[in-house]
């Protein structure tokens, strides 16, 4: 239901990057942001840059709450913002889209993340937090920051702040581990962001390939080019019913949305008039938080592209649907996802992919010749079977599956001549310990044993409710690209 976050993200990035206010102007608009520390403990784990190239995440926050944690009107968020009860959302960042700027002025790459991505998440340190989906990261560290705080004394703004803060560092950290890159900046804001952003543009221009109505978003529009106003732009971005591509149309949506809104801002010459850009600063002031080290002005310099019809939006694609810790999630396989990046990206880090040690692996994608032993010390029952067979599907030669005494990690040891296979499955299975060779296994194998909090991906796709897979039906993503540059028609 927060779809349309990440698009006030990106707009209030755009402002700040590409208005070329004055220097007064400047000092102004960056006195009263809010901002955050939380990539600073993030940075000291990351994957090294190969250029000057910036990538900013958009953080797309499902939350009915201020800046201070107080709800928002209940009035305002079932009326205007046609979005259930307060209470629902909670701290799920349900919008996830990294912006790849490059340091040549070339086109910008926009990436979004599924929000149901069933992926290792980790906290700020870079220790795992768990298997959940990728949205959850930031409501986990979140709750589990909150609870320990309040525990010590803390309350108050002071305990919605250093909880969101926590939330922040483990959001930047699971997406810097499963796409395998830096990241440099973000932006965050929440439901009430994107109204307010809509509200200042309004009427925004969208395009739609066929009629809606869906009961569940509020959306209610007929086929082609149409003007929308707050109420009906969330609507736009939000729907996922009643749709053939349920929530990649409604990602589709999302980087539609943007196009248009920042062709808008070129078009009618916002970013040239201080007169027409406080609306927006006043907004970014209010509703929007950036990471403290943003500097505008070196920002602006390398982002001028956001608003030049040079940015192309692609979705990361999935493995399939399937049922986690009782939860419908899409499966991924994260050493695919990060060639995919790097690719896109032009190669950044192309020579080496992170492991499960934060080192770079020359492990090839393909399978190393390995036999597979999966030991059970998870204590569910079926794990190890379960898991060796996912094992065999990736091309690994399965091994034996039994039982041991309960462990809470996931290991992984080798024998000889299997280190590479080794780095492989650790990498795939989220485990953040790197491998160790065993003398105790035989040569050739790796044994792979399972921890109390482990819950492993499958290796190939299954098929959704549907019938159909969610794999990318052509090419390396999910769906088609969205080019922005103008009012794109999606469905």
């Amino acid at each position: 239901m927060i779809a349309g976050r990440a698009v006030a993200g990106l707009t209030s990035a755009a402002v700040l990057a590409t208005s070329g206010v004055s220097w007064a102007a400047y000092h102004w608009i960056t006195g009263g942001l809010n901002t955050s520390d939380a990539l600073d403990k993030v940075r000291r784990n990351a994957p090294k840059h190969l250029d000057n190239s910036v990538n900013l995440l958009l953080i797309g926050l499902d939350s009915r709450k201020d800046m201070n944690g107080n709800d928002l009107p209940k009035e305002f968020v079932q009326d205007q913002l046609h979005a259930g009860s307060s209470d629902i959302g909670y701290y799920n960042t349900n919008t996830l889209i990294l912006m790849h700027i490059p340091a040549d002025g070339g086109k910008v790459q926009a990436l979004s993340i599924p929000r149901d991505d069933y992926v290792q998440t980790y906290k700020g340190d870079g220790s795992p937090q768990g298997h959940y989906k990728i949205k959850e990261a930031y409501s986990y560290a979140y709750t589990a920051a909150h609870d320990k705080l309040y525990a010590d004394g803390v309350r108050g703004n002071d305990l919605e702040a250093q909880s969101r803060e926590a939330g922040r560092e483990a959001t930047l950290a699971t997406v810097q581990n499963f796409l395998g890159v830096p990241i440099d900046h973000f932006a965050e804001v929440n439901l009430l962001g994107f109204y307010d952003i809509a509200k200042v543009l309004q009427p925004i221009q969208v395009c739609l390939k066929h009629p809606v109505h869906d009961r569940y978003s509020g959306a209610d529009f007929p086929a082609g080019l149409q003007e929308v106003n707050p109420k009906q732009a969330l609507a736009f971005v939000r729907q996922r019913h009643g749709l053939d591509g349920g929530d990649l149309d409604r990602t589709h949506r999302q980087q539609a949305f943007l196009s248009s809104v920042t062709h808008k801002l070129k078009s009618q010459g916002t970013f040239d008039s201080l007169g027409k850009l406080q609306g927006l600063f006043g907004v970014v002031k209010k509703d929007l938080v950036i990471d403290s080290k943003l500097n505008v002005i070196d920002f602006a310099q390398q982002a001028t592209n956001l608003t030049g019809g040079k940015v192309e939006f692609n979705t990361l694609p999935t493995e399939g649907s399937a049922m986690r810790n009782g939860e419908d999630v899409e499966l991924v396989d994260p050493e695919k996802i990060r060639a995919i990046v790097r690719k896109t990206m032009g190669g950044q880090d192309a020579s080496a992919t992170p492991g499960p040690d934060g080192k770079k692996s020359s492990a090839p994608a393909k399978p190393a010749p390995a036999t597979v032993d999966v030991l059970n010390g998870s204590e569910k029952t079926g794990a190890a079977e379960d898991e060796l067979k996912a094992l065999a599907a990736m091309g690994y030669t399965a091994g034996q599956a039994s039982n041991t005494a309960p462990q809470e990690a996931t290991t992984v040891v080798y024998g000889e001549g299997a280190q590479t296979a080794a780095q492989q499955i650790a990498a795939k299975l989220g485990v953040t310990v790197a491998p160790s060779a065993s003398s105790s296994v035989p040569a050739g194998h790796v044994q792979v044993t399972l921890g109390q909090a482990f819950t492993a991906p499958a290796a190939g796709p299954s098929p959704s409710p549907s019938g159909s897979s969610s794999s990318a039906p052509s090419g390396d993503f999910a769906g088609e690209s969205v080019k922005e540059g103008g009012i794109p028609c999606v469905n």
